[in-house]
């Protein structure tokens, strides 16, 4: 398992960015933040410091099935741990997001306690 130094953090809504990164960098964790998928998936391809992604599911554009879909693709992205992040939880999406190749699925509001248990493994 590779040692992360670095949350890439990908969601449209700079509220959750803003509110997410506060609680990451108030632990002592190092994050970076995409507002949307093409972004993200452009720091992922130019900073090998990022261990974990935490991907929006839902976003325009490219939402995070297709992006998590894109980078699992990629020969130029290592495989890293990936969270399917949704403030829309229906039956049926925490399997459609694993099938996409998330290794966990978190849903809004972000329980903080619940969010630290799946990144802390990953942090040395």
């Amino acid at each position: 398992m590779k040692i992360a130094e670095k949350i890439l953090w990908i969601d449209d809504h700079s509220q959750n960015i803003f509110a997410l990164n506060a609680v990451l960098k108030a632990r002592d964790y190092r994050c970076v933040t995409a507002c949307n998928a093409a972004e993200g998936i452009a720091m992922l391809q130019s900073d090998e410091e990022i261990g974990i992604v935490l991907m929006d599911m839902m976003m325009p554009d490219m939402d995070g099935y297709e992006a998590i879909a894109h980078i699992r693709g990629s020969e130029k992205i290592p495989r890293i741990p990936m969270f399917a992040v949704t403030a829309q939880p229906i039956i049926g999406d925490k399997e459609r997001c694993l099938a996409a190749g998330a290794g966990d699925y978190i849903s809004k509001p972000v329980e903080v306690d619940l969010l630290i248990s799946i990144v802390k493994p990953y942090f040395p």
